[in-house]
C-alpha cells in the first residue's frame, strides 16, 4: 500500500504508522473517566470507507489522515491533520531527538 504524503510525496506503508480512527482528534464533553475509556477503547470494526490516522515517523513528521477502503486497501484521501500539536495526537506522538 503506498500513501500519497501532501507534503513528501508517495511513499510506502512501511514510512507511516497507523494510530486508528481519526475519532482520536475529539474528546467527548466532561472529565468522566469511563467516557474517555470508552471514546479511546471501544470501537466498531466496519468494512468499506473509513477515515484514519497515520504518523509519517519516516518522513516529514506530520499527522496525516487518510480515507481508505478497508476491503480494497484503496487510498482514496490523505490530507494533514490540522492543530496536530495539542491534545490527544500531542500525547500520542513519538517523544526523541529531531533528525
Amino acid at each position: 500500500m503506498r500513501i500519497t504524503c501532501p507534503l513528501c510525496g508517495p511513499r510506502d506503508r512501511r514510512e507511516v504508522y497507523y494510530y486508528g480512527s481519526d475519532d482520536y482528534l475529539t474528546l467527548p464533553e466532561g472529565q468522566d473517566f469511563d467516557a474517555i475509556d470508552a471514546h479511546l477503547h471501544l470501537r466498531d470494526n466496519p468494512a468499506g470507507v473509513l477515515r484514519d490516522l497515520w504518523y509519517h515517523e519516516a518522513g516529514c513528521t506530520s499527522w496525516l489522515a487518510v480515507t481508505r477502503n478497508t476491503v480494497t486497501h484503496e487510498v482514496l484521501d490523505v490530507a494533514l491533520v490540522e492543530g496536530a500539536g495539542s491534545g490527544i495526537l500531542a500525547k500520542m506522538k513519538p517523544q526523541g531527538d529531531a533528525l
